[in-house]
């Protein structure tokens, strides 16, 4: 088995899992497996039974996308490495409520509901990390509401970028504008006028496919402070799982 898809490595590369003591990691190995996450991905959709948690690695990303009546697909949280999607919030495979899609492609680890559920049993350790998890997850949630209501589009748009690069560790970003667009819930025309400030400012090149972040500190200065608060609340709760910011 090659070393970057050996169960025992990728715990090692997402850091919620990172954090638990041997003891703990020995409890779930035997239900890890291995599992690449492929750009454009449905993990699942609305209303799927969740039968299995999923933890990006490295600079695997993915987003829960809120599905509206108009078949526009809302962002409201991204996950990387300091996380999990499906059955970390609730206890089981219960259906889900929004689309999990992958945004980057990468390795990851799938542990299957039922045997998370008695790992959880098995070691309080192994609870109280993920319904720490949660309490962040939610966080985040919460903070994307407000941001969505109260921001402009510039500030949304380099607080995505920012919080991908994060993520990541990597300034070329495998997205259009309009991928972007998407997710952020407006049209194109917007993100195409925000995007024509970012490389007349010098922070974003366009490339075919992707954005190039050319200065991080300019892209900064038009960010909200919405990435900051998620930080700081995990730092709160889960210190060191959130990857610092560059």
């Amino acid at each position: 088995m090659k070393l970057e898809k050996n169960p025992e490595y990728l715990l090692e590369h997402n850091n919620l899992l990172r954090t638990l003591k041997p003891s703990d990691k020995e409890v779930l190995l035997p239900h890890v497996t291995p599992f690449p996450l492929k750009a454009g991905q449905s993990l699942y959709e609305p209303g799927d039974d969740v039968q299995h948690a999923y933890f990006p690695c490295d600079a695997s990303l993915v987003s829960f996308m809120v599905m509206l009546e108009d078949a526009r697909a809302v962002e409201t949280a991204l996950v990387g490495r300091e996380g999990a999607v499906g059955g970390i919030v609730s206890n089981g495979h219960l259906p889900a409520y929004c689309r999990a899609e992958v945004r980057f492609t990468g390795m990851g680890i799938r542990i299957p509901s039922k045997e998370l559920e008695r790992a959880k049993a098995q070691s309080s350790s192994i609870a109280h990390l993920f319904a720490r998890y949660a309490d962040c997850l939610i966080a985040q949630v919460f903070q994307a509401v407000a941001c969505n209501a109260t921001h402009t589009i510039e500030q949304r748009a380099a607080k995505w970028l920012l919080a991908a690069i994060c993520r990541t560790n990597d300034k070329l970003i495998p997205m259009t504008q309009e991928q972007l667009a998407s997710m952020l819930g407006v049209g194109r025309s917007y993100v195409a006028r925000v995007m024509a400030g970012f490389k007349a400012n010098g922070s974003v090149e366009t490339r075919r496919g992707r954005l190039l972040i050319r200065d991080v500190e300019t892209l900064k200065d038009m960010a909200c402070s919405c990435n900051t608060l998620v930080h700081e609340h995990f730092e709160t709760v889960l210190r060191g799982v959130y990857p610092p910011e560059k």
